[in-house]
């Protein structure tokens, strides 16, 4: 059981490096939108270990990715991360649309919404997301290309 516990501690502490690292990676993976950044990330299932895929049903594939998004409250001191409700879609150069089914996950006072979405190799996804924070639908829109590794 002891072990159990350590496993789960390591998967959060790993998935949320990872996330936290990327989102904050770079500018271009951010957008402010009225009050709110908006941290965006669009990776391969792969770049996660199996017991972080797993603690967050996740399914690892080389095929498979995972979009991950956080809304920090940029009006508030120390822009702490904001509960809201998000939906989307993603859409191939074929027109090919899929729904993004977002699971919201909380980490101490870290939020994060996590959605999957399967690809083929150097397939590019045009992602538009829809966060209400309670005043209203804002939408962020982005692009990600995945290979297949």
């Amino acid at each position: 059981m002891k072990n159990f516990f350590l496993c789960i501690s390591l998967a959060v502490i790993t998935l949320s490096y990872l996330l936290t690292a990327q989102a904050h990676a770079s500018e271009k993976n951010m957008q402010t939108i009225d009050g709110l950044d908006v941290h965006y990330m669009a990776i391969g299932a792969t770049f996660l270990t199996p017991e972080v895929a797993k603690t967050y049903n996740i399914i690892r594939s080389r095929y498979n990715g995972l979009i991950n998004i956080s809304v920090l409250d940029n009006t508030k001191e120390g822009s702490p991360a904001k509960s809201v409700s998000i939906t989307g879609k993603a859409r191939n150069d074929l027109g090919q649309i899929k729904k993004l089914e977002f699971e919201e996950v909380t980490e101490g006072s870290a939020i994060y919404y996590l959605a999957q979405v399967k690809y083929t190799h150097e397939e590019t996804y045009y992602f538009d997301i829809y966060i209400n924070d309670g005043t209203g639908t804002k939408t962020l829109t982005f692009k990600q290309k995945f290979y297949v590794d």
